[in-house]
C-alpha cells in the first residue's frame, strides 16, 4: 500500500528540447527538489526546429511545457511559457524558498509601494528576461544564420552585407544598452548581493540565465567590458543546481549544449 506521501505527490513531467530555454525549468526542478519525469524531444535536423511531436503536448508545439496531474486525478494541467511555468512552480511548491522573495517590508502587507526591493527586482526581471533581453538573442541567431547560409558565392556578400548591417545599426548599440545596464543593476544589487535581486538565487535569476550564457563571450559580453555581469554568468553556471541539472542532461543525452551558436 502506497503511503499517503506518496499519494499526495502530484506528478510533474518537464518536456524537454534540446538546445531551449526548457534547461532553465529542469535547473528550477533540481533546486526545489521536485520529484519529476523527463521527457526528451529533439530538433529537426534540418530545420532546427521543434519536432510536431510536441504539438501533442501543447498546440503551439513549443518548449518549455510542463505537466503537474495533481494527486488522485488523471486530469493534468498543462502549462506552457517559461515566466508562467517559473511561477507557477514556485507559487506550490517554494515553501518559502529563497527563490521567490518576500514581497512586503514589515508592516506594510498589501500596500501600495510596500513591496521590498528584492521582490520588485524579482518580478521585473521575470519579464525582462524574455520581453526585452531574449528578443535580441533571438535577432542575433537569425543574422547569424543569414550570414552562415549556404548560398551561392555571388549571393554570399550580399547575406553578409545584410547581417553585418543588422548587426552594426541594431544589434550591437541595444546589447551595449542592456549589458550596461544589467552591470549597473549587479553593482546596486540589494544588501550588496551578488545576484540581480539580492543576495539570494531567485527564480527571476534561473530565467536571465538562458539569454546570458548563450550570449557568453558574444555579443560583446566579456569580462573586460562587463565584468561584473561576467562574473554573474560564471556564478550561475557553477550554482549546484545548474551544474546537476547539465549533468542529468549528458547522462541521458552524452552531451549538452546551451543553444545554437550566435
Amino acid at each position: 500500500m502506497a503511503s499517503s506521501a506518496a499519494t499526495d505527490q502530484p506528478k510533474v513531467v518537464l518536456y524537454w528540447l534540446e538546445q531551449s530555454r526548457s534547461q532553465r525549468i529542469l535547473w528550477l526542478l533540481e533546486e526545489l527538489k521536485v520529484p519529476y519525469e523527463l521527457e526528451i524531444f529533439h530538433r529537426d535536423p534540418k530545420t532546427k526546429l521543434a519536432p510536431p511531436e510536441l504539438k501533442k503536448i501543447h498546440d503551439l508545439g513549443k518548449s518549455p511545457v510542463i505537466s503537474i496531474t495533481p494527486a488522485g486525478s488523471t486530469e493534468p494541467v498543462v502549462i506552457a511559457e517559461s515566466a508562467v511555468i517559473v511561477e507557477y512552480l514556485l507559487d506550490h511548491f517554494g515553501n518559502g524558498s529563497s527563490l521567490l522573495p518576500r514581497r512586503y517590508k514589515e508592516g506594510q502587507e498589501g500596500k501600495v509601494g510596500g513591496e521590498t526591493e528584492e521582490w520588485l527586482r524579482f518580478r521585473y526581471y521575470m519579464h525582462y528576461a524574455e520581453g526585452s533581453l531574449m528578443g535580441l538573442m533571438i535577432i542575433a541567431l537569425i543574422t547569424t544564420n543569414i550570414k552562415n547560409s549556404p548560398v551561392p558565392f555571388f549571393i554570399k556578400p550580399i547575406t553578409s552585407r545584410i547581417a553585418g548591417a543588422v548587426g552594426s545599426a541594431y544589434l550591437e548599440p541595444n546589447f551595449k544598452t542592456h549589458f550596461t545596464f544589467l552591470e549597473s543593476q549587479l553593482a546596486s544589487s540589494p544588501s550588496g548581493g551578488k545576484y540581480l535581486c539580492g543576495t539570494q538565487l531567485t527564480g527571476a535569476d534561473i530565467l536571465m540565465s538562458y539569454p546570458l550564457i548563450a550570449g557568453k563571450g558574444r555579443a560583446g559580453l566579456t569580462k573586460e567590458s562587463y565584468p561584473k555581469l561576467s562574473e554573474y554568468v560564471e556564478r550561475l553556471e557553477n550554482e549546484p543546481g545548474y551544474v546537476k541539472a547539465v549533468e542529468k542532461i549528458v547522462e541521458i543525452e552524452g552531451k549538452f549544449e546551451v543553444s545554437p551558436k550566435l
